[in-house]
C-alpha cells in the first residue's frame, strides 16, 4: 500500500494514448435501472462515446461485469465497440479485488488508469481508491458513470477526490487524448465520434461540414 499522491500539475499529468488504460465497470441492466443522478440515455451515450474514443486512439480497454447471469450482460452498444473481447465477469463488488482485472491492468504497463462505472459510490469508488493505494495514477469519468441518487453520486466523487483521484467528463477524456488538431488521422476519428454522440456539438459540426462542402463546391 502507498499513500503517496501523484502530481496534479504539469504536462506529465495529462493522459495520452500511450500512457493510460481504461476500465469500464458494470454497465449492466440491473445497475442501469438504479441510476438516478443522470438521464440514463445520456449516460449510455457517454460511456459508448468514451469506449469508441479509447478504441480510436488505441488505448487498452477492459470491460468487466459482476455476476452477469443475475445482473445481465454488459449493454450491447458497449460490447459492440469491442466485439473481440470477452468481458471479465466477477463476484467481487470491488473490481480491484479481482486478480484477473488487476493482472490485466498490470500487463498493460500503463500507470494511469481511467475508470467509469455503475454505481459511482460503490463500483467506481472502491477500485479507484484501491488502485490509488497500489500506486496508480487514477482518473474517473463522471458522466459515463452514475449513482443511485444525486447525493450518492456526489459523495462518491467527493470521496475519490479526497483520496487523490482526478475527475473528468467524456468530452475532456476525448479532448485530452486528441490534444492537437494537427493530428489529422486521429482528428477524423474524433470528429466521427462527435457526430455520433455529441448532441448539440454534433449538430454544429454537421452544419459546419455542410457549409464547408458548399464553399468547396
Amino acid at each position: 500500500m502507498s499513500d503517496q499522491q501523484f502530481p496534479k500539475t504539469g504536462l506529465e499529468t495529462m493522459i495520452t494514448p500511450d500512457n493510460c488504460a481504461v476500465i469500464l465497470i458494470d454497465h449492466q441492466p440491473f445497475q442501469v435501472a438504479g441510476v438516478k443522478n443522470i438521464d440514463v440515455t445520456l449516460m449510455v451515450n457517454n460511456v459508448v462515446a468514451m469506449a469508441k474514443t479509447a478504441k480510436a486512439f488505441g488505448v487498452p480497454t477492459l470491460l468487466t461485469s459482476v455476476i452477469k447471469d443475475r445482473g445481465g450482460n454488459i449493454l450491447k452498444p458497449l460490447t459492440d465497440v469491442f466485439p473481440e473481447q470477452t468481458p471479465i465477469d466477477r463476484t467481487f463488488i470491488n473490481t480491484w479485488e479481482d486478480e484477473k482485472c488487476v493482472a490485466w491492468a498490470r500487463e498493460t504497463g500503463r500507470k494511469k488508469l481511467v475508470f467509469a462505472a455503475l454505481w459511482t459510490e460503490v463500483c467506481l469508488a472502491f477500485p479507484v481508491i484501491h488502485a490509488l493505494g497500489d500506486g496508480y495514477e487514477v482518473y474517473f469519468v463522471t458522466d459515463a458513470s452514475g449513482g443511485t441518487s444525486q447525493e450518492s453520486h456526489e459523495m462518491g466523487i467527493a470521496r475519490m477526490i479526497q483520496a487523490g483521484a482526478v475527475p473528468m467528463t467524456t468530452v475532456v477524456f476525448m479532448s485530452e487524448l486528441q490534444r492537437d488538431w494537427a493530428r489529422v488521422e486521429q482528428a477524423a476519428k474524433t470528429a466521427e465520434i462527435i457526430l455520433e454522440h455529441g448532441g448539440a456539438s454534433a449538430s454544429s459540426l454537421a452544419w459546419e461540414l455542410q457549409l464547408m462542402a458548399g464553399a468547396a463546391g
